[in-house]
C-alpha cells in the first residue's frame, strides 16, 4: 500500500505518509486512537486506505476548508467555520498532502485558529477516515512509429486519462496522467487505454512543427487528431481555425477554454464565490454549458473572440519549446499532462560567446576588488573577466594545489551548443531537444520518467545534504539553518566540509532528497580535496533527487547528474561571483523548504538577483523535495496605500496541486476563491489582515520590489 496510517508516538492522533510522493502529516484526536482498517467504499469519493477510529475530534494543524456532503454526496456546505445537526455526512478537506475525507454520523462544528482546523463531534463517535494519493500514473504506453500520422493516433488517446469530460477536468486530481508513448515499428495501444468519444477533431498539417503544438489540446479535449491541409479544430456543426499560426492559435484555444471551464464547474459539485466567474467580460449561460457535451461546450466558448477575454485572463505558467524531431515524441505525454503551452521552433539561434569561447552574454556586473569568484578559468570568459581582475581572490578555476594550471580557454563549457529560445509570454520556459538554452529549463527524457517511479521511500524524514569544498565560501554553509524551518515536515540535515573523491562519490550515491554543493567546479568537474571528481567521465551510481550546484560553470556536471539518476537540478552557465551566488544559494534553500518546485523557485530569485539569469534548470523542472504548508506555492506582493495595504498573491502550480486547484487567500473578511494561475489582487487591506494571514505560514514577500519573508516583517 502506498499509504501508511500509524498511531502518533507522542500524542492522541494519527500520522499518515504517503510513500509515494515522500509526504507526511499528522492528524490530532481528543484521546489514543487505534486505527482498524475499514472500507473504502465507505467514502462518496475514491480513496486508496481507509480506517475507522472513535474519537470526539479531529483537528488538522493546518488552515482548511471543509465540505460537508449528504449521504448522497450532495453539497450541503463548505467553509471553515461550520456547525451541523445530527446527521449522516461526508466531509472532504483542503488542502492537505493527500485527498482527505471523513465519514461519520453525528453533528458537528468546524472552527480555525491561525494554524489549525477542528472538528468536534457530538461525543465519541466512529469515524472513518479516507486518504488517497496524489500522485498520478499513466495507464500504460501506447507503442507507435515516429512518423508523423501514426504518431497523430497515438497523439489522440492521451485523453484517455481524463476521468470527466465535464468541466470539473479542470481540476488537477480529475485529469490523470496522459499514457506514455515509445517509438516502435507498428502502432499498440493497451485495452486498457480507451479515449472517450468526445466528437471533438483537431485538424493539422502532418508534420512534427504543426503537430507538436496541438498535443495539450489533444488531451485536455480528449479530442482526435487527424492530417489536413487547413489546420483547425472540428466539432458537430462548428469548426475553429488555427490559421495562420498553429502555435498562437493553440494557445489561446487552451488559455481561454480551460479559464470558461474553470467558470462552469461552479454549476456543478463546487458551488463557490469565484472571483474569475465575478470579473468575467462575457456573458453565458453557465449552467447550460455545464450540462452541455464537450464539443458543443468547447463551440460555444470558441464563439466569444479570443481579443475580448484576453485582458482577464491570467498569466499562463509554462511554455515548452519542443523541437520538431522524432526524438521527443516520448516527452509529449508529460508536456501534455502540464498543460503547458507548447511551441515547436524549426531552428535555434546560436547564442554568443564571449572571447576564448567563454559566455559573455551572461555575464554579470563588474565585481568590487577582492571578490570572491566561483570559478573561473584564469582566461577572459567568465562573469565579467572576474579570474582577470585586479584583486580578485581565488578564481574557483585555479589549481587547488596552488600551482598556476590554467585549463583550456572557455572552460567545460566553451564547446557548448547555447542557443537562445525566442522569449515566452509565461511565468516559466522549458525546453525539449538538443541544445543548451538560455533562461529555460533544459528538459530531458529522463528527468520526465523519474516523475513516475514509485518505489516505497524507507523513511518518510526529508534529507538535505549541504557539501561545502571551499572554506572561503563556508558563509554559504549556513543555509542549513533555512532547511528544516518547517514544524509540519521532517527535515535530516547535514553538513560536510572538503570532502574528497571518495566522500563525493558515496555523497551522490547516498539516498537524499536535495543535494545543495558551494566550491569549485571546472572542465576537470567538482573539486575534491584530493582531486577534481569528473561527472561526465565518471562511471557512478547517483541516487541524489535533487541538487543545487552553487559553483561556476556547473552546467555539465549538473547534466550528468541527471543522466546518472537525479531528477532536477539547479546549475551555472558562467562563472558567478560568490556574494550574489551566496544570496541565491540562500533564496533557493528557503524556497525549496517552502515546497517551491525548481522552476519556480529559480523564477523568484531572478526577481531579487539579476545574477540569477546565470543559472538554468536541468532535468525536470516541477521537482520538489517537500509540499508547502498550504498546497500551492505562493509568492506575495505587498505595498502601502496610506493607512492600507495593496496585497497581490500569485499561486504557481506545485505538484499534485496543478493548474485550476482552487484557492483563498486566509483574509479576514476575503471570501472570494481563485484558480492557479490566477493572482489574488485584493486592495486596501488593513496590516491586522495581512499580519493574520503573513503569520499563517513563512512565505516570499516582495515589499516593495524586494524580497522579504513573512517572518521577517512581522509585524507590519
Amino acid at each position: 500500500m502506498s499509504i501508511d496510517i500509524d498511531p502518533l508516538c507522542d500524542a492522541p492522533g494519527l500520522t499518515v505518509t504517503d510513500h509515494i510522493e515522500n509526504t507526511q502529516f499528522e492528524l490530532y484526536t481528543d484521546r489514543q486512537v487505534t486505527p482498524r482498517p475499514s472500507a473504502v467504499e465507505d467514502h462518496y469519493f475514491p480513496v486508496d486506505a481507509s480506517v475507522t477510529v472513535e474519537t470526539g475530534s479531529i483537528e488538522i494543524p493546518r488552515i482548511a476548508v471543509v465540505e460537508t456532503r449528504s449521504s448522497d454526496g450532495t453539497l450541503l456546505a463548505r467553509g471553515d467555520d461550520l456547525e451541523m445537526p445530527a446527521g449522516e455526512y461526508h466531509l472532504g478537506i483542503n488542502p492537505a498532502p493527500t485527498k482527505l475525507y471523513l465519514y461519520f454520523e453525528s453533528g458537528f462544528t468546524v472552527a480555525t485558529t491561525d494554524r489549525t482546523t477542528r472538528i468536534d463531534l457530538e461525543g465519541s463517535t466512529a469515524v472513518t477516515l479516507g486518504f488517497r494519493s496524489l500522485h498520478q500514473r499513466p495507464a500504460g504506453t501506447i507503442t507507435t512509429p515516429t512518423d508523423p500520422e501514426p504518431l497523430m493516433e497515438a497523439v489522440s488517446h492521451l485523453g484517455s486519462a481524463l476521468q470527466t469530460t465535464s468541466p470539473e477536468r479542470s481540476f488537477p486530481t480529475l485529469r490523470g496522467h496522459p499514457p506514455l508513448v515509445e517509438p516502435g515499428d507498428e502502432f499498440t495501444v493497451p485495452k486498457r487505454i480507451e479515449r472517450p468519444e468526445t466528437g471533438v477533431r483537431i485538424v493539422v498539417p502532418p508534420t512534427y512543427r504543426a503537430l507538436y503544438p496541438v498535443v495539450p489540446l489533444a488531451y485536455y479535449f480528449a479530442a482526435e487528431v487527424v492530417p489536413g491541409s487547413v489546420a483547425r479544430i472540428e466539432g458537430d456543426g462548428w469548426e475553429h481555425s488555427l490559421e495562420p499560426d498553429v502555435e498562437r492559435r493553440a494557445a489561446e484555444v487552451l488559455r481561454q477554454s480551460f479559464h470558461f471551464d474553470c467558470i462552469a464547474r461552479t454549476e456543478g459539485f463546487y458551488p463557490v464565490d469565484l472571483h474569475e466567474r465575478e470579473t468575467t467580460a462575457v456573458d453565458l449561460d453557465w449552467a447550460a454549458l455545464y450540462e452541455a457535451p464537450l464539443a458543443e461546450r468547447l463551440g460555444t466558448y470558441l464563439e466569444v473572440p479570443f481579443d475580448r477575454i484576453e485582458s482577464e485572463l491570467p498569466q499562463w505558467t509554462l511554455t515548452t519549446d519542443v523541437r520538431p524531431d522524432p526524438g521527443n515524441v516520448e516527452a509529449l505525454p508529460f508536456v501534455a499532462g502540464e498543460l503547458s503551452i507548447v511551441r515547436s521552433p524549426e531552428t535555434a539561434t546560436p547564442a554568443d560567446t564571449g572571447p576564448g569561447g567563454g559566455i559573455g552574454f551572461l555575464r554579470a556586473p563588474e565585481p568590487e576588488p577582492g571578490t570572491l569568484v566561483r570559478g573561473g578559468t584564469g582566461v577572459d570568459g567568465g562573469a565579467a573577466g572576474a579570474a582577470d581582475a585586479p584583486g580578485v581572490s581565488d578564481p574557483r578555476g585555479a589549481d587547488p594545489r596552488g600551482t598556476d594550471a590554467p585549463s583550456e580557454a572557455g572552460g567545460a563549457l566553451g564547446s557548448a551548443d547555447f542557443v537562445r529560445p525566442e522569449p515566452v509570454e509565461t511565468v516559466e520556459h522549458a525546453w525539449v531537444g538538443d541544445g543548451v538554452p538560455l533562461d529555460a529549463n533544459k528538459a530531458t527524457l529522463d528527468a520526465y520518467r523519474r516523475r513516475l517511479e514509485t518505489e516505497s521511500v524507507e523513511q518518510s524524514r526529508i534529507s538535505v545534504l549541504v557539501v561545502c569544498n571551499d572554506e572561503q565560501m563556508r558563509e554559504e554553509g549556513k543555509v542549513s539553518d533555512l532547511y528544516g524551518l518547517r514544524d509540519m515536515v521532517q527535515f535530516d540535515i547535514e553538513v560536510r566540509h572538503d570532502l574528497t573523491r571518495a566522500e563525493m562519490r558515496e555523497v551522490l550515491a547516498s539516498d537524499v532528497d536535495f543535494l545543495h554543493y558551494i566550491g569549485h567546479v571546472d572542465d576537470r568537474g567538482m573539486q575534491c580535496t584530493d582531486d577534481y571528481l569528473d561527472l561526465t567521465q565518471e562511471s557512478l551510481r547517483v541516487d541524489v533527487s535533487a541538487f543545487l550546484l552553487n559553483a561556476c560553470q556547473s552546467y555539465e556536471q549538473g547534466e550528468a547528474l541527471i543522466h546518472r539518476g537525479s531528477r532536477g537540478g539547479i546549475v551555472t552557465l558562467s562563472d558567478v561571483a560568490n556574494s550574489p551566488a551566496t544570496k541565491l544559494g540562500r533564496i533557493v534553500a528557503r524556497l525549496m523548504n517552502s515546497g517551491f518546485n525548481l522552476r519556480t523557485a529559480l523564477h523568484v530569485s531572478k526577481r531579487e538577483l539579476l545574477t540569477g539569469h546565470q543559472y538554468i534548470v536541468v532535468g525536470d523542472g516541477a521537482t520538489t523535495i517537500c509540499q508547502s504548508r498550504s498546497g500551492i506555492a505562493a509568492v506575495i506582493d505587498i505595498d502601502s496605500n496610506g493607512s492600507a495595504w495593496n496585497f497581490t498573491m500569485s499561486a504557481y502550480p506545485n505538484g499534485p496541486y496543478g493548474l485550476g486547484t482552487m484557492y483563498s487567500p486566509t483574509i479576514e473578511g476575503v471570501s472570494d476563491n481563485y484558480t492557479v494561475p490566477t493572482d489574488a489582487r485584493i486592495g486596501g487591506i488593513s496590516s491586522e489582515q495581512l499580519n493574520g494571514l503573513l503569520q499563517l505560514e513563512t512565505l516570499p514577500v516582495f515589499y516593495d520590489g524586494e524580497l522579504h519573508w513573512s517572518d521577517e516583517l512581522l509585524p507590519l
